[in-house]
């Protein structure tokens, strides 16, 4: 047996609005919303007492979707440090194929988006970037030039 697809990255914010703000302007687009509690939640989490509020984002081309979620109970947890460096273990980062990163990136600087080092050019084929977003994950940029 294999899996079927890749359904959703999950990840924990502390401010709703501002994340799916910073990932709309990214270029996704807001499925939908909803609110998630009751035994099922508990039991599939493994926490007691679940209540969070989840906003859907997908690509453009509804293959990718991030699962944004702000729990009320119980709260959630601060990542130690604040802002892990790119060689933490876990999650390292989620990255996004843009058309244009210049243009990418001047939206998303007013959501306090800052980059981590500078866009960088991979040989003749990519111009790459890593940047800070919602709830200090890392969020990386690339553009196919060649």
């Amino acid at each position: 047996m294999t899996i079927q697809r890749m359904d959703n990255v999950g990840i924990v914010v502390d401010d709703l609005e501002a994340a799916v703000a910073f990932f709309t302007d990214l270029g996704m687009e807001l499925e939908g919303r909803g609110q998630v509690e009751g035994v099922w939640a508990d039991q599939t989490v493994g926490l007691d007492g679940i209540r969070s509020d989840i906003a859907m984002m997908r690509t453009p081309d509804g293959h990718s979707k991030l699962e944004l979620s702000k729990y009320h109970t119980p709260a959630a947890s601060a990542a130690e440090p604040a802002n892990p460096p790119p060689n933490t273990l876990g999650l390292h980062r989620v990255m996004f194929a843009v058309d244009d990163i210049d243009a990418t990136l001047a939206r998303l600087r007013p959501h306090g988006a800052e980059l981590l080092g500078e866009v960088a050019q991979y040989e003749s084929f990519y111009r790459l970037c890593y940047l800070r977003g919602p709830a200090g994950i890392i969020v990386a940029l690339a553009e196919q030039i060649g």
